[in-house]
């Protein structure tokens, strides 16, 4: 199971971070059976700056190609099924050429990039390898001019800026240490902020998956990943404090919310939109034990009810003062029945609600929602 989520990952991550630079279709067929292609990209009109910024990932971008990762390394077998789709591919375009009476050049075909964490000495030499240290750095192995492939051994790749996109998708330590260099790097990356997006939905889907005993390599990627939550959040609440607002704190709060609700759930509903709003507005610490919690919620209609109750039950935590060690026993009984008939108003009513918040006295909102209408 961990398997296919990290094969979903891969996909997504590099789907995410070569779409500005050209058109890339996962899991696409070839026509000779019924296999995919893991990513098939194909570059259009280059932005420099931004390709300039993926490092290797960026130059292996600048052509057509077929990139294939793997989390475990790579087999014999897989090498070969990867050959055989690449040149599948390349007899696509040739035959296609031949209908369209097009000269196909060499340049144009696509170049495979086999991407594996480790790959070992047998392998490499009998495929006959070999490193182009002098154009790419080492931890690159091309195999034969016209077969247009190289495996990429992520751990063998050195720990540079240019190679920190590729070394996400390594394992154990490697992977950890690329994930902290990510941190590092300026909040106002585009880069990084996907890339955390991503992590953040490789580290719900493991931790959904807990009870089929993660291996001690998943349990240490959780939690490194886990403390970028609050790292997040505090650099949008620092670009908030640096433009003397407030409200910059709670837009980072709220982006990161609906965009964890969209990578999470696949869909934003009427209910959960409405609470993004006043949700932000908890305090970090609140805001970020939040998105724990609902990092552990099942992908099912049951994890999104789950979900509903949370951010009502923090929304109201928060508009009584129910938060951290400030909190009343009586009022504390009440929360849960007051939380089902929040969710019972209807969408409309519900968001009418929320926007009344602020104007309505503790008294009003209690007989509110005590009579379980708005």
């Amino acid at each position: 199971m961990t398997r296919i989520i990290y094969d979903q990952f891969a996909k997504d991550y590099l789907s995410e971070l070569l779409a500005p630079l050209g058109t890339v279709s996962c899991n696409r067929n070839v026509s000779s059976e019924v296999r995919e292609i893991d990513v098939y990209f194909t570059p259009s009109s280059p932005i420099q700056d931004y390709a300039k910024s993926l490092g290797i990932l960026g130059r292996m971008a600048a052509t057509t190609a077929l990139f294939e990762p793997f989390r475990n390394p790579v087999t014999v077998g897989e090498v070969g099924s990867c050959l055989s789709k690449l040149l599948d591919v390349k007899g696509e375009l040739e035959r296609k050429a031949r209908r369209e009476n097009t000269r196909l050049e060499e340049s144009e075909l696509p170049k495979l990039w086999i991407l594996t964490p480790t790959a070992s000495k047998k392998l490499l030499n009998g495929f006959r390898t070999i490193p182009d240290e002098q154009t790419w750095g080492k931890g690159i192995y091309f195999l034969a001019e016209y077969l247009r492939t190289a495996i990429v051994v992520i751990h063998q790749l050195p720990k540079t800026t240019s190679t920190l996109w590729l070394r996400i998708l390594g394992r154990g330590r490697v992977q950890q240490e690329a994930i902290a260099q990510l941190t590092a790097l300026s909040v106002d990356n585009p880069v990084r902020e996907i890339t955390l997006e991503l992590l953040y939905a490789l580290q719900s889907n493991l931790a959904v998956n807990q009870e089929q005993e993660l291996d001690l390599e998943d349990r240490e990627l959780v939690m490194a990943i886990a403390p970028l939550f609050r790292q997040q959040l505090q650099a949008a609440e620092q670009r908030g404090i640096q433009e003397g607002r407030q409200e910059g704190r709670q837009e980072g709060q709220r982006s990161l919310l609906e965009n964890f609700f969209l990578v999470r759930f696949g869909e934003l509903d009427a209910k959960l939109s409405a609470f993004l709003v006043p949700v932000s507005a908890l305090p970090s610490r609140e805001f970020t034990l939040l998105i724990l919690q609902l990092s552990a919620l099942t992908v099912d209609f049951q994890g999104i009810e789950q979900a509903r109750r949370l951010v009502a039950e923090n929304v109201l935590r928060m508009r009584f003062g129910q938060l951290g060690d400030r909190w009343d026993a009586t009022l504390e009984e009440r929360i849960p029945n007051l939380v089902t008939n929040l969710l019972a108003l209807s969408p409309e009513e519900l968001a009418l609600l929320l926007q009344q918040l602020p104007q309505l006295s503790d008294e009003e909102l209690l007989a509110r929602l005590s009579n379980g209408n708005g």
